[in-house]
């Protein structure tokens, strides 16, 4: 049995998750079981192939359940061998029982895709008629949402082919690139690249220096092989897309947030055109660190009086539990759930894969979160994240596995809004104006990151996807300039970008794990700005309305959702507000450090 986290003077190293609420283990009988049974059921389904356009809306909803049910025991066993292989990567048994599980999955949607194509395929009337019938209201969106894809789906022979040969393609190179990164040791302590990333914190500036370099040399040990990756991802990605006929590159990821491509150009020319913003923090940062420049290793330096500059794990716990409290004693006793049910695994650890994440696995069980904790005030604001999309993610498993998936662009609402609880707690009870103003620095630095880099990582990926399409295989210059040059536009003249910070796109997994993920970042965090400014000026009113929207899942689409709170997505100036408030705080700064 896995060891579950202590809540009492709990060292991080006893904070490892127990997945037995899933399976016992890899050796757990049921797991074979469970494949089997969901092959069963895939042959069992076969019988609607060919007569989706005849059902009733009473088979339907038959059918649409059975589909659902096998989804949910594919994924559990899926997110089982995830999360084992996530902690110890470098284990072959690990890697071989996760590979099984996608091979699985592939198998699974391969025999049953034929309901997912017939029922796009059928005539419009007939579908939205069957949608809107009272007896399938529980499915009605996840059945009109399904038919956005009808202009990119195959025939069925094509999709069967391209569902075959997935567990070889693009995800058998993003598990690649995860252990290939959680094997890299480096510097000559050999340390992971948590630990590594970590020092860029740190208050001495040749220790930072020392870490920049470290991550630099300990990339460049595996850099031709994670060129290879990427392009491999881009490529496949590419061919994907011309042959569904996607019109862009970032098309395919817009249709599954639900996000018209409109509003998305929208969100990034918003965005990108107020970098100004960044450039007037930094510089304000610099004069705060007494630097005459500032060097990429010196954007997360802190602030002098930065307060408690290390955190026990029941200290970061308390701490996002009370502002958790304040908000909504509902969302602390979920949050308290994660930490006294062992549904979270936090210490740093060889062959472990490096960041965070929060993890739904399926609504018959909980979610899981994962970090990789070394206690600085950062780790304290990764698990608020973390945890706020922990609790999105169990508040919604009423909704069911097709209607609890959020969309990206919405599935961060929780877990900013989880930051911005923390961050107002801290700050409220700081004494002293020079530590207000670190915790305020910090803030400002957690949201530049958050909308302004994810946004240029968007520019980013935007230049290397189109011009792999054009030109062919990139070279490792080409890649590096791409990322220098959409970098620099978002520093301007405040940050000096040095040549060891050409390779470091090569350790970010979104661009390999999911493309065109990162501009949601960005939407969630003006999002949650929205509705924190609404939660100020209604107050406890407020809680219910919002906790309705995160118990609501993926119900209905983002807009719909959001209307209730009084937010428009279709309003063109949304995006330019929330910059605004971004704004606000660089010159709450200002005035404190004046």
């Amino acid at each position: 049995m896995n060891n579950v986290s202590e809540t009492s003077e709990s060292s991080v190293e006893k904070i490892v998750w127990n997945l037995d609420d899933l399976y016992a283990g890899p050796d757990d009988p049921s797991i074979e079981a469970d494949m089997k049974w969901c092959r069963q059921r895939a042959g069992e389904l076969a019988r609607h192939r060919g007569k989706v356009a005849g059902l009733s809306a009473r088979e339907l909803l038959e059918a649409v359940r059975s589909l659902e049910e096998m989804h949910e025991r594919a994924q559990k066993l899926m997110a089982f061998s995830y999360l084992y292989f996530a902690t110890r990567t470098q284990d072959s048994a690990a890697s071989a029982l996760f590979q099984a599980q996608k091979e699985l999955y592939s198998e699974l949607h391969r025999d049953t895709l034929f309901f997912e194509l017939e029922w796009t395929k059928l005539e419009e009337s007939r579908a939205q008629a069957l949608a809107a019938d009272p007896v399938l209201s529980k499915y009605g969106h996840y059945l009109r949402s399904a038919r956005r894809y009808a202009p990119y789906l195959l025939s069925e022979p094509e999709e069967k082919i391209l569902a075959e040969k997935e567990p070889a393609g693009a995800s058998a190179w993003s598990t690649l690139f995860d252990k290939m990164i959680s094997q890299v040791k480096f510097g000559d302590k050999q340390r992971t690249e948590t630990e590594v990333l970590a020092e860029l914190y740190h208050p001495e500036r040749e220790a930072r220096k020392n870490a920049a370099l470290e991550l630099t040399g300990g990339l460049e040990s595996v850099l031709p092989a994670l060129v290879h990756i990427f392009n491999t991802i881009l490529l496949d990605k590419a061919i994907d897309d011309r042959l569904r006929g996607y019109p862009g590159w970032l098309s395919a990821r817009n249709l599954s947030n639900e996000a018209d491509d409109r509003m998305v150009e929208a969100l990034v020319a918003a965005v990108s055109s107020r970098y100004d913003v960044v450039e007037r923090y930094y510089l304000l940062k610099r004069r705060l660190l007494g630097l005459d420049e500032l060097h990429d290793y010196d954007r997360y330096a802190p602030i002098p009086a930065q307060p408690h500059a290390q955190f026990t794990w029941d200290e970061a716990r308390d701490i996002v539990v009370t502002a958790y409290a304040a908000f909504s004693p509902r969302m602390a006793e979920i949050a308290l759930e994660f930490f006294d049910r062992g549904w979270i695994h936090a210490p740093v650890l060889p062959g472990k894969r490096s960041g965070a994440f929060a993890h739904p696995v399926v609504p018959s069980a909980h979610p899981y979160v994962l970090l990789n904790f070394t206690g600085t005030h950062r780790d304290v604001m990764t698990l608020a994240h973390e945890l706020g999309h922990g609790v999105h993610q169990y508040l919604a498993r009423k909704q069911g596995l097709f209607n609890g998936e959020t969309p990206l662009t919405t599935a961060e609402s929780a877990s900013v809004f989880g930051e911005m609880l923390v961050f107002r707690h801290i700050l409220h009870v700081t004494a002293t104006r020079e530590e207000r103003l670190a915790l305020l620095c910090s803030k400002i630095e957690d949201t530049i990151a958050t909308v302004f880099r994810q946004v240029s990582m968007n520019r980013f990926e935007d230049a290397v996807h189109n011009a792999r399409r054009s030109r062919g295989e990139l070279d490792p210059d080409f890649i590096a300039s791409a990322w220098m040059e959409t970098q620099r536009a978002m520093f301007g003249d405040s940050v000096r970008l040095l040549d060891h910070y050409r390779i470091w796109w090569s350790y970010i997994p979104h661009f390999v794990h999911s493309p065109g993920y990162v501009y949601a970042y960005a939407f969630g965090e003006l999002l949650v700005l929205a509705l924190y400014d609404l939660y100020k000026r209604e107050g406890d009113g407020f809680v219910p309305k919002y906790l309705t929207l995160l118990e609501a899942g993926g119900s209905d689409k983002p807009d719909e959702l959001l209307r209730p709170l009084g937010i428009d997505l279709s309003d063109s100036q949304f995006w330019s507000r929330g910059i605004a408030m971004i704004e606000d705080l660089v010159a709450e700064a200002e005035t404190e450090a004046s």
